[in-house]
């Protein structure tokens, strides 16, 4: 007998076993023990406590049902687990190749996928999201060098020319920070949003200045100030002296010590580029360092085209 059975069968003899005396009050309890299989003492606690009845849910109807999240995890895991506004725009786009490999939809379930919103798209992939934390780690380590010679900068609203950078990176590790693997650097230009991507093995600093020297070749303007966030990879002595040592230096800042990850523009454009387009996946080994550099290189060309594109 189930659940349901049982609250009815209860709700059944309960006004009788309150109007019977104590002989006839043992032979129902003994019925109700054989039916329902309870201890005897349980039986007589529900027999003596009124039951209650089942409340409906408060708040209106639901509306979205496993049909729709069905279609609806099938696409935000296909899509790097995109944020719920993107997925919002991309719904229509990619719906009919979902109903291609997977079959038509009724009318009712597609319209409701193109008509939910995003807030409802997070309130639906909640459990979701807990099952499938894939959307990279923070490999950020606070660096203790310089930071008394590197001053910090609080605002950018005086900044009114391009040649001022700001610098983030992304780690391509999976689920583990463990070992060596890839790591993409995202550098912006705060002023016209110019955006260049490269990628190093480790973050050690030789190849992060290494980097930085290759992109100062290639900008279309003149560098002439670098910001960072405080991480260790960024705070070194070859860093500082390659900005400072020539005959125009460049001024080097950094953001808050309480705020280890910056809140940059660069870090806006990275969650757009690594965590959308190339994926926080792990990347490791020779040829998974050449596939990320021309992946970030593309992407680079990309954000110099739609220089908009950036995470909401």
């Amino acid at each position: 007998m189930g659940s349901k059975s049982k609250k009815e069968y209860l709700l059944a003899i309960w006004d009788r076993y309150q109007r019977v005396g104590r002989p006839f009050k043992s032979k129902i309890l003994d019925e109700f023990c054989s039916v329902c299989g309870y201890a005897r003492k349980y039986a007589i606690g529900l027999l003596s406590r009124k039951p209650r009845q089942r409340r409906k849910r408060p708040g209106p109807r639901r509306r979205y049902d496993s049909e729709v999240l069905e279609p609806l995890k099938f696409l935000w895991l296909k899509s790097e687990q995109m944020c719920s506004k993107r997925l919002k725009a991309a719904l229509p786009l990619w719906l009919p190749f979902y109903e291609h490999k997977h079959g038509t939809l009724t009318d009712a379930v597609r319209k409701k996928l193109l008509r939910i919103s995003p807030a409802t798209i997070d309130r639906l992939l909640k459990k979701t999201r807990a099952r499938y934390p894939g959307k990279g780690l923070c490999g950020t380590r606070p660096g203790r060098l310089l930071k008394v010679q590197i001053p910090i900068r609080t605002d950018n609203r005086d900044i009114d020319r391009p040649g001022f950078l700001e610098a983030d990176t992304v780690a391509h590790c999976g689920t583990s920070m463990a070992g060596s693997f890839i790591w993409s650097i995202t550098f912006t230009d705060i002023f016209s949003q110019w955006t260049e991507n490269r990628a190093v093995w480790n973050k050690a600093s030789t190849d992060v200045l290494r980097e930085l020297k290759d992109l100062e070749r290639d900008l279309a303007f003149e560098l002439q100030g670098f910001d960072v966030d405080n991480g260790s990879e960024f705070l070194t002595f070859h860093l500082w002296r390659y900005l400072l040592d020539r005959p125009r230096p460049i001024s080097m800042t950094r953001s808050h010590s309480a705020s280890v990850s910056s809140t940059s523009r660069a870090k806006s454009c990275r969650c757009s580029i690594s965590d959308v387009m190339i994926s926080c996946r792990r990347e490791s080994g020779v040829f998974s360092i050449r596939r990320t550099v021309s992946a970030v290189m593309l992407c680079s060309l990309r954000l110099r085209i739609f220089p908009s594109w950036s995470s909401p």
